[in-house]
């Protein structure tokens, strides 16, 4: 191993250079990360072009929330306290836990303090995290990322290809919304709004669960993401641009609506949320929210309040659904590997994220950035199913 380090650096809003970083000196309570696949999600593409704005979160950042890789280094109080040694596979929270608050303790970093930027100008998360703080190496898109003694981490099976366990953390935010948070269960109906994959992860979460109808709504671009959610075990499909929406929900569940609306749009304004409202069941239907709304005016609380809704916030994932999420792709039940639809170098990082953003003519699901592929092509693939 060399002492240096090589990384993609957010260095301006949509700008990246790669630059090198002295290898970090791993104490009794630190480890180092060999990454093998750093995934790429639409809060990437947000935060590569409108940063947040909190003393943690400024100056250089490597990105890369997605993690998973090989510890090649561990001190003795890290290998105790993760049960873990030198050589296993792992994924990677992106949450830095200050495991003692009652969040923690309970395995819903999310909620720790300690991991959030909006709150606390000292917050750590992978991905997020400026490279000036102790440690430098705080994202993905890197060759290595430094590991603290409160990472959060899940043992990766030895069956399971790195480029599989880059989908840890999109599986695991569809099983915590559409079944921990949501509620979903055997016999519910349940309109997915937007096959991307968080969506598709959740049509994955709400099969599993036992739904007995699911429809996925997108639009005509998605016409192959469409065709791959029917594989994955949608009952219906609905080109929003081409079919009446609410009119094609109501007459699939005759005139009954559906029990639960999922909304995976992310900033497609509120025309979703307000079809959502539409086709819930008469009475006490359920609806998930991504919160990418500043406003929302004429905001439909009286229909609301009449059809005794419930709106619940996706937001984050707990420890117990990145567990579940590593069950669910090791049993090969599904055909997830499809879902991995691009693999780049990191010294494309710029390009991966401008494709996922939609502004190429390409159009990926989720992106795999892998240190390995430095200085070769990259574009549309597909994850082996084992190691």
């Amino acid at each position: 191993m060399t002492d240096s380090v090589l990384a993609a650096v957010r260095t301006a809003p949509g700008m990246t250079e790669m630059r090198e970083f002295p290898k970090p000196r791993i104490d009794a309570d630190s480890a180092l990360l060999k990454i093998e696949v750093a995934g790429i999600c639409g809060t990437d593409a947000k935060l590569y072009f409108s940063p947040p704005d909190t003393p943690a979160t400024q100056g250089p950042v490597i990105m890369g929330h997605e993690n998973v890789g090989v510890i090649v280094e561990a001190g003795e109080r890290f290998r105790s306290r993760h049960g873990l040694v030198e050589g296993d596979r792992v994924f990677v929270e992106h949450y830095v836990a200050c495991y003692n608050c009652e969040w923690c303790r309970i395995g819903e970093y999310r909620h720790c303090e300690a991991t959030d930027w909006r709150t606390n100008p000292d917050a750590r998360r992978f991905g997020y995290t400026s490279s000036d703080m102790p440690g430098r190496l705080w994202g993905g898109f890197s060759e290595y990322m430094y590991l603290p003694w409160n990472a959060v981490l899940h043992k990766v099976p030895e069956t399971m290809s790195p480029e599989l366990a880059g989908l840890i953390m999109p599986l695991s935010n569809g099983i915590e919304w559409a079944l921990l948070t949501a509620g979903i269960g055997y016999n519910d109906t349940v309109l997915i709004q937007g096959p991307g994959q968080q969506g598709l992860s959740q049509l994955i979460a709400a099969k599993q669960a036992g739904a007995s109808r699911i429809i996925v709504s997108g639009t005509t671009r998605d016409k192959e993401r469409l065709e791959l959610a029917l594989e994955l075990g949608a009952d219906d499909v609905i080109d929003i641009l081409t079919e009446d929406a609410r009119e094609k929900v109501m007459d699939l569940t005759q005139g009954r609506g559906v029990d639960y609306v999922l909304d995976c749009t992310s900033r497609a304004g509120t025309a979703p949320l307000l079809l959502g409202v539409d086709v819930l069941t008469r009475r006490d239907g359920t609806l998930l929210v991504q919160g990418e709304l500043a406003a929302f005016p004429d905001f439909p609380l009286k229909k609301i309040t009449e059809k005794s809704i419930t709106i619940k916030s996706a937001r984050g994932h707990s420890y117990r659904a990145c567990e579940l999420a590593v069950a669910q792709i090791a049993s090969g039940r599904f055909p997830l590997e499809k879902l991995a639809t691009h693999r780049y170098g990191i010294d494309e990082v710029d390009h991966a994220i401008r494709v996922l953003a939609g502004q190429t003519d390409e159009d990926a699901i989720h992106i795999s950035m892998m240190p390995d592929m430095i200085g070769q092509p990259g574009g549309r693939t597909s994850a082996k199913a084992t190691a």
